[in-house]
């Protein structure tokens, strides 16, 4: 029997993925998670933390290689929190991926489907439409990046292969202003400082978007930041002041106030035109989303007569395309900008057939019940967290023909699709789509029916 204990050295055979990519052996009846292995590999393997039924190594020295591993083009990864898969091919990425959705759905939601593989990006870089950076100042100066995995010490990221070179450009603008004039980072320790975040929204109109956000009111030398920022990228829209004085992790405030040009963006997304602001919610990866949407309405199966019950709608997206197959949409969402958002974006694009109402999925849908609406199809795109325990028997009660759910977390998903099994409704197709490529993250659509149909 090997001696399993922290800091011996073992010989292990890597089976699988965790959710997180993390490669995955077995010791003894332990499972051992080993980060940046892939599939079919064996590594001398030092562990590093053990329990009673897990352990965490770390690999030492590689004594067979995946053809699939390949060398990972960012000189950050492995440090920063960002990518999990940069150390393997995209088709091995997407295969992992596939694998985590079918193993949820099987274990946790007692079904198995016939999947297809996951619809993957044809470009997997520079997607990254939105991009947050932490502002920090460091024992090595100032940074302005990301968080280094499972830490909020910040990394300095002069770019990073996920994020529009438009996006790398105003950063190093900003962080030279910041360098130039003295400006302060914030310590979140202390309470003190200025910079907290910079915050970059792009658009497929080439067109860019910077907020910067403050502890404070008031930035020094604001006209020459934007001077540098417009300098640097042609494309720029606006440039943004978000306040942001609490004690807290939530990256921005509640007021706003623009110090140049628009605090808004266009985007195209389905041949619809929507207005995002800085706290408007968008999917990250337009190209992925148009395929994500195009699914979504494929399982829909809408003919043009339908009620539709959009929950977790947002800004609208895909209540919008749904408008244009059905013959009424409604849309609900706990956050009022969003609705607000929503509603201007059904007027821009002249739809006339859709409303929404600011609430909880629960509350929004047990009010329609109670006046008589009864959609034929509900969809629903709830957070990481998944669905209330409650709400799934609410939607049942609506008695929809089907249920389109789009997930971005296959764990609760397949949780979710257990709970509504229960209730009649039987998942009977899925897809998963990459939205986050080089990322553990994957989207799901599931389709559910009612009983036998």
């Amino acid at each position: 029997m090997a001696d399993i204990q922290k800091n011996t050295v073992h010989t292990l055979d890597i089976t699988g993925y965790t959710a997180e990519g993390m490669g995955v052996a077995r010791l003894e009846g332990r499972v051992v998670f080993v980060p940046f292995t892939v599939q079919g590999e064996r590594w001398k393997v030092r562990l590093e933390k053990v329990n009673k039924t897990v352990a965490w190594g770390r690999g030492m020295e590689p004594l067979l290689l995946s053809p699939y591993r390949i060398e990972p083009d960012c000189p950050l990864y492995g440090r920063c929190g960002g990518c999990q898969f940069r150390h393997m091919t995209y088709a091995e990425e997407l295969r992992a991926k596939s694998q985590r959705i079918a193993d949820a759905l099987e274990r946790v939601g007692h079904v198995k489907l016939d999947l297809p593989p996951v619809l993957g990006a044809e470009d997997p870089d520079r997607y990254r439409n939105k991009v947050q950076f932490p502002v920090s100042q460091g024992k090595h100066g100032l940074a302005v990046g990301y968080y280094r995995a499972r830490t909020h010490e910040v990394l300095d990221a002069p770019d990073c292969p996920l994020q529009p070179e438009a996006v790398t450009r105003l950063r190093t603008a900003f962080k030279g202003w910041m360098e130039r004039y003295g400006v302060p980072a914030y310590d979140e320790r202390a309470g003190t400082g200025l910079i907290r975040h910079l915050y970059v929204r792009t658009s497929s109109r080439c067109e860019s978007l910077v907020c910067v956000v403050a502890n404070g009111s008031r930035l020094p030398h604001a006209d020459k930041l934007v001077e540098s920022l417009r300098q640097a990228e042609p494309g720029l829209a606006g440039v943004v002041l978000n306040t942001n004085t609490r004690d807290t992790n939530v990256i921005l405030g509640d007021k706003y106030h623009a110090l140049w040009g628009r605090d808004w963006l266009e985007e195209d997304l389905c041949q619809f035109t929507f207005r995002l602001s800085v706290p408007s919610f968008f999917q990250i990866n337009r190209e992925q989303t148009q395929v994500l949407y195009r699914t979504a309405l494929e399982l829909a199966q809408l003919k043009g007569d339908e009620t539709v019950l959009d929950l977790y709608c947002g800004i609208g997206s895909i209540s919008l395309a749904l408008a244009g197959l059905a013959g009424r949409v409604i849309g609900a969402e706990i956050v009022p900008q969003a609705i607000e958002d929503a509603n201007g974006n059904a007027r821009r694009n002249g739809i006339r057939n859709a409303e929404f109402f600011c609430g909880d999925a629960g509350a929004v849908a047990r009010r329609l019940g109670e006046e008589g609406v009864r959609p034929q199809v509900i969809c629903v795109d709830p957070p990481r967290k998944g669905l209330a325990p409650e709400v799934p028997a609410i939607l049942a009660g609506l008695a929809p023909d089907r249920i389109v759910y789009v997930s971005c977390d296959p764990a609760t998903l397949a949780r979710d699709t257990d709970r509504f099994a229960q209730l009649g409704y039987r998942a009977v197709r899925g897809q998963g789509v990459d939205l986050f490529p080089r990322t553990a993250h994957v989207e799901t659509i599931v389709l559910l029916q009612r009983g036998n149909s």
